[in-house]
């Protein structure tokens, strides 16, 4: 158990993650940070007290000031304008870049030592800012993405074939949008190849469901986009790094060569322990694969490239 976990955003993701969190006693403390007045300190209040009931003793606390999360062992950023019908994670940009490097000066005060996981919009950029920004090892600082988006399309793929979500492996690569790249030849039902359980253009329609997942959620909900999924990914990623589990999960790091890319975000198999990220798993990947990644990489590299006029000099 750590001392104390921050959760930046105290919106439907930052809150959820914060009760997630809490329930599973990852830290004797959460710190829920946001600049809304009485937002985090009512929320945090509301989760207390949801303590004896489920029979959790976490201190939860809600602050606008980031001086409640010193030496935190690992800040969670959630902050950042959701998207509405109609927006691309990418026209968040401007505005959460800004956002990004106001929070993350403010965990290298606080913190300096920490571990950051991104979960802003577009995730793979902000992971760009969030480094610039706190100017922390590349180890130390990813996203989520990959763990959610593999959630998704294990939950279609089980759907379509009325099994157990607990039996269905798989994951993804790439960006977080819709040119990710899940990797059909690697996911398997109990052991089997999907392939031999499911026709190639009911796969093709799965795979192009998982890639617009997040879309088809604000499509519904109108104004906000999705929580539940994306609070549950985090706490799997804080779990394997508290308990040192060292879980080969999908998330969005720091390349430097591995698959051919440098100095880049992208979204890959890693090993996460109590240092973060220990080792990226590089896998081998047919000439179709590679092709479809580096689509995913043009995307993410021509929006790094705008990153350099939506944040402070």
């Amino acid at each position: 158990m750590l001392e104390t976990i921050a959760v930046v955003g105290a919106g439907n993701v930052g809150a959820t993650l914060a009760q997630r969190i809490a329930e599973a006693e990852l830290s004797r403390t959460v710190a829920l940070i946001d600049i809304a007045e009485g937002i985090p300190q009512g929320k945090a209040l509301d989760m207390l007290e949801a303590g004896p009931v489920y029979g959790y003793d976490t201190n939860i606390i809600g602050s606008n000031d980031y001086n409640v999360a010193k030496d935190a062992d690992i800040f969670v950023v959630t902050a950042g304008m959701p998207r509405k019908p109609g927006m691309s994670r990418d026209d968040l940009l401007d505005v959460n870049a800004k956002i990004m490097h106001s929070v993350c000066d403010n965990i290298k005060r606080v913190a300096p030592n920490s571990k950051i996981i991104v979960v802003s919009n577009p995730l793979d950029v902000m992971c760009h800012a969030a480094l610039e920004a706190s100017g922390f090892p590349h180890e130390r600082v990813f996203g989520m993405a990959g763990v959610l988006d593999t959630a998704r399309f294990r939950t279609f793929i089980a759907e379509a074939l009325d099994v157990s979500v607990e039996q269905v492996n798989a994951f993804v690569l790439g960006g977080h949008g819709d040119t990710m790249v899940p990797l059909v030849r690697y996911t398997t039902i109990a052991g089997i190849p999907l392939a031999d359980l499911m026709p190639a253009d009911k796969i093709e329609a799965i795979v192009d469901r998982a890639r617009k997942g997040g879309a088809e959620i604000v499509g519904y909900l109108k104004n906000g986009s999705a929580f539940y999924a994306p609070s549950a990914s985090v706490v799997e990623m804080i779990e394997s790094i508290v308990k040192d589990k060292k879980k080969i999960l999908p998330c969005a790091v720091y390349l430097t060569g591995q698959y051919g890319v440098n100095n880049l975000y992208v979204g890959v198999p890693v090993k996460l322990g109590k240092n973060g990220i220990e080792e990226i798993v590089e896998i081998k990947l047919t000439d179709a694969e590679r092709q479809q990644l580096q689509i995913s990489v043009d995307d993410v590299s021509s929006n790094v490239a705008k990153l350099s006029g939506a944040v402070p000099a």
